[in-house]
């Protein structure tokens, strides 16, 4: 038995996995945001106390849903991390949290993340992207600047799920994938770039050990062993939330490649050598696992869309939004029918701009509500076409995608979305169980790594079995293709607007 634990941003998720891929049990606690001051519009911060207490009580959770159906505590192995990528986690020397982290969606760095690639010219080509304030280095830039006698305390700095770890095994370790999101990390060469350390003021005495995503870092502290009822059972290093998901959807391979469609929206491309794409804003990161590494477009905005549109269009909720949509139909879409830009929180990729907003064009007198409903599916499967396009322009290409996430529930949406990118969709099963899955599969593979049980990379992480498969209508593609070209110049005529 393998424990998977999850930081998210809304919550902490805890699942238990056997040897036969069946999750058998799981627990979650929610979290919340800091309530930040009017002018601090851009900061997101949580508190890593909260941290710790969801965890605490998820695994209790979850060691009692386990006791429950007869699972004896000692029967557990190993657990897996994994959590939200980016956070700037500070500590003292005494390992004492030194203010709230910084999280990924945090907006205050902007200008220094221009002043970074100013001191490190080759930073592009080191880290495989461009600097983004959600990114880790600039928080620290930014903390050296205006929290000056902060900053000079600071003795480590961890990544949410690794300062979990600290709390589990008193080490400190972090994987190469969610280490590849800090903008330190020289990513081909899977090592911390002094270059980029010395930029921010820092040094390799303040990382943490790196780790490949099935290492064992370390093991479950006396005390917490004695509370949990459990053995000082191994921990492994784990990975960021994106790569962690990928394993457990079995997206391992080169080749292989997979679009989430949650709040935010992510498509993910496995390859076995380091490309980047800088310039179109393209993730070049490492994977979980040896050897391999991983490309990453990011809308900041997917299904989060859809609520808003649901919200401000008087639906009841998505569903009937969905509903709506689908009476009205994508078939027959006219070539002036209202477009939307899905730019609600601004843009990474391709475009790399927190200013662009979101807009409705094109309306007449008479447009309804189910035109705004389609036109927000429609507009959000632009985007995320752009950003598989994105990450086809590196050299990797994946003529099959696997669909996770809530959005991939919509049967209507799957198909508009296979129409417009002209690649086959297919769903699976697990999809909904997200990256505390992949965290417990690199908690299993690190066991049998270091006990020698001979269990396969495939075995361990097999494709899941398919549940839907859509593949694109090519006469609807080209209708779609037209329309697309339409989005693409209303984002580049507004371009001003929105710098203004």
């Amino acid at each position: 038995m393998f424990i998977g634990i999850d930081l998210g941003t809304s919550g902490l998720k805890a699942i238990l996995l056997d040897r036969q891929d069946r999750v058998l049990a799981s627990a979650s606690q929610p979290l919340s945001l800091l309530r930040q001051a009017p002018q601090n519009i851009l900061w997101r911060e949580q508190d890593p106390a909260d941290w710790w207490v969801a965890c605490e009580q998820a695994v209790a959770a979850l060691l009692l849903a386990a006791k429950e159906q007869g699972i004896a505590a000692d029967a557990i192995e190993a657990i897996g991390l994994t959590g939200q990528m980016h956070g700037a986690t500070v500590l003292d020397r005494a390992g004492r949290v030194l203010r709230p982290a910084i999280l990924w969606n945090d907006g205050r760095s902007f200008a220094e993340c221009a002043e970074l690639e100013r001191r490190v010219p080759a930073a592009r080509q080191i880290t495989g992207n461009l600097m983004m304030p959600g990114f880790t280095a600039p928080k620290l830039l930014w903390l050296s600047v205006h929290e000056s006698q902060l900053f000079e305390q600071i003795a480590k700095v961890l990544l949410p799920k690794d300062w979990l770890r600290y709390q589990l095994t008193d080490d400190y370790a972090s994987d190469m994938s969610d280490a590849a999101g800090t903008m330190w990390l020289d990513v081909g060469k899977r090592d911390w770039n002094e270059e980029l350390l010395w930029a921010t003021g820092l040094s390799r005495a303040h990382m943490p050990a790196l780790y490949e995503g099935q290492q064992i870092t370390g093991v479950l502290k006396a005390e917490l062993a004695q509370r949990w009822g459990l053995r000082q059972i191994p921990v492994v290093a784990g990975a960021g939330d994106n790569a962690a998901g990928a394993v457990g959807v079995g997206i391992v391979q080169p080749g292989q490649a997979m679009l989430s469609l949650g709040t935010s929206g992510v498509y993910f491309a496995a390859c076995d050598g380091f490309h980047a794409n800088p310039e179109r804003a393209v993730h070049s990161f490492c994977h979980a696992l040896p050897a391999t590494w991983h490309l990453m477009s990011v809308m900041l905005s997917a299904a989060a869309c859809l609520e808003f549109s649901a919200q401000l269009t008087g639906y009841a909720d998505v569903a009937a939004l969905l509903a709506d949509a689908e009476q009205r139909g994508a078939g027959d879409i006219a070539i002036d029918a209202p477009l939307f830009l899905p730019y609600l929180n601004g843009e990474r990729t391709p475009h790399n701009n927190p200013n662009a907003q979101g807009v409705f064009f094109g309306m007449r007198a008479g447009t309804t509500r189910a035109d705004l409903a389609l036109a927000t599916l429609e507009g959000v499967g632009f985007g995320l076409s752009q950003g598989i396009d994105a990450v086809d322009s590196c050299g990797v290409t994946a003529e099959e995608i696997t669909l996770i996430g809530g959005g991939s529930r919509s049967a209507f949406w799957a198909q508009m979305l296979a129409d417009i990118s002209g690649r086959r969709l297919v769903r699976r099963q697990g999809g909904d169980v997200g990256p505390a899955l992949g965290a417990a599969r690199l908690a299993r593979i690190g066991v049998a790594a270091d006990s020698g049980d001979g269990a396969s990379l495939n075995e361990i992480c097999p494709v899941p079995q398919q549940i839907a498969a859509y593949d694109p209508n090519l006469q609807r593609h080209a209708q779609f293709v037209r329309r697309r070209e339409k989005f693409a110049l209303l984002y580049q005529q507004l371009l001003p607007v929105f710098s203004a």
